[in-house]
């Protein structure tokens, strides 16, 4: 075994969650190390099938204030309507870009897209190494530094960092590694995905409709095309991705209803169970968990990606503003800073998610009667209206300056790195 390099920062995981927090400390004079099981930049070739995700107003100011929104905009559907129903009821809510102010409540984007825009951003960065391909084997704290140690290209090797972030996903062998417990409540559900084609355009309206095998959502692409989110019961999920396209598109068609025309084309079925997870400790000796190795929504409103884009956005400011007055940076006291900010926002985005998960799947009559009311109360009411597409945008509560579009270093330092891989675009 060797030794490796120290770092400040050793962030274990490269998916988006991670990316983007590297994204964040660019040009902060913080050496930064992203240890990734897979190199910068080894995609396939975009096609159809590119899974995508919603990203909140919100989201959308934290890339604008990384520098990178300018190359990920002509690549991103917005959302400028959602649109809430019951199946089989007559209830239901509609909310607006216009009433506002805004451009856009959200934006469609594929996940690829967002991978190599934020890749080249960080192979761009002097301050950042992707380190790839490692696989972490152990990771061991102490008061004054953490060690993470992964084999690397082969080579088994040690790296030391003042403070190591685990963004490497629901199973995250930091987490296993250092013994942190999960709660977990499953639900009885299995979410179907796929990219549909509708006769009519989507009009850049995105359709949340509640069934009785659960919630059903249709998110406005790029190229006419709508992402496809439908949640069934466990035991029918291996039938919907056997099914042939004709056939699967007739259950859709029954389901959904024609405000789309017929529907035309469906891509490639993938399909995953469903639950609710949260780490018992997000915040540990020098140790900070995010994104989906710290909590997973259910995908029911798009929250769970956002939230992961705010916890990265509040750690890299305490992380910089701590560097900037000179503390140590993985100092409990900075750690217990950002879990004091993160917890209400975590814990109302997870209540939010799994009550409207549970209660508009529950079939019992007078609960359908109640949820079909709520329906009508929050379109009639501007004041609940206006509370719940904040919350949806990703506004509600204390912001972070990156949530407010406002960069965490002078705004050259961006820049120059923007212009390095504006041509990815």
């Amino acid at each position: 075994m060797s030794e490796g390099r120290s770092f400040d920062i050793l962030i274990v995981g490269g998916g988006l969650a991670g990316a983007a927090l590297g994204c964040a400390l660019r040009g902060t004079g913080l050496r930064v190390g992203i240890l990734e099981a897979v190199p910068i930049g080894a995609r396939g070739q975009p096609s159809y099938d590119d899974r995508s995700i919603a990203l909140a107003h919100g989201s959308q100011r934290i890339f604008q204030a990384l520098g990178l929104w300018s190359q990920l905009a002509s690549h991103a559907c917005p959302i400028r309507h959602i649109h809430i129903s019951n199946r089989g009821f007559f209830g239901f809510t509609r909310l607006s870009a216009q009433d506002e102010g805004v451009e856009a409540l959200g934006y469609v984007i594929e996940n690829r897209t967002i991978g190599a825009i934020v890749g080249a951003a960080l192979a761009a960065a002097e301050n950042v190494d992707w380190i790839a391909p490692a696989t972490v084997t152990d990771v061991a704290l102490d008061e004054q530094a953490a060690t993470v140690c992964a084999r690397i290209n082969g080579e088994q090797v040690c790296l030391s960092a003042k403070l190591v972030v685990a963004a490497d996903g629901d199973r995250s062998i930091v987490r296993e590694s250092l013994g942190v417990d999960v709660d977990r409540r499953p639900y009885d559900q299995a979410a179907v995905i796929a990219n549909v084609t509708p006769e009519k355009h989507h009009d850049h309206v995105a359709y949340e409709r509640f069934t009785a095998t659960g919630p059903l959502a249709l998110l406005p692409m790029t190229e006419g095309r709508c992402s496809l989110v439908w949640m069934v019961p466990p035991q029918e999920q291996e039938a919907m991705l056997a099914r042939g396209d004709d056939e699967f598109l007739k259950r859709l068609q029954d389901v959904f209803g024609w405000r789309l025309g017929r529907f035309v084309k469906v891509g490639k079925r993938a399909a995953y169970p469903l639950a609710l997870t949260r780490a018992r400790q997000a915040v540990l000796t020098r140790t900070v968990l995010i994104g989906n190795a710290a909590h997973a929504l259910h995908p029911v409103a798009g929250q769970g990606f956002n939230l992961s884009l705010r916890d990265v956005a509040v750690l890299a400011e305490l992380i910089y503003d701590a560097h900037c007055a000179g503390e140590d940076i993985g100092a409990q006291a900075v750690l217990q800073r950002y879990h004091a900010w993160r917890e209400r926002d975590q814990g109302n985005a997870m209540l939010f998610t799994d009550v409207l998960a549970r209660v508009f799947a529950n079939p019992l009559g007078l609960v359908a009667k109640a949820r079909n009311a709520g329906l009508i109360a929050a379109d009639v009411m501007p004041p609940i209206k206006h509370r719940l597409t904040r919350f949806t945008m990703g506004l509600a509560g204390r912001q972070p300056r990156l949530g407010c579009g406002l960069p965490l270093v002078p705004s050259g330092a961006i820049d120059k790195t923007a212009q390095r891989v504006s041509a990815v675009s």
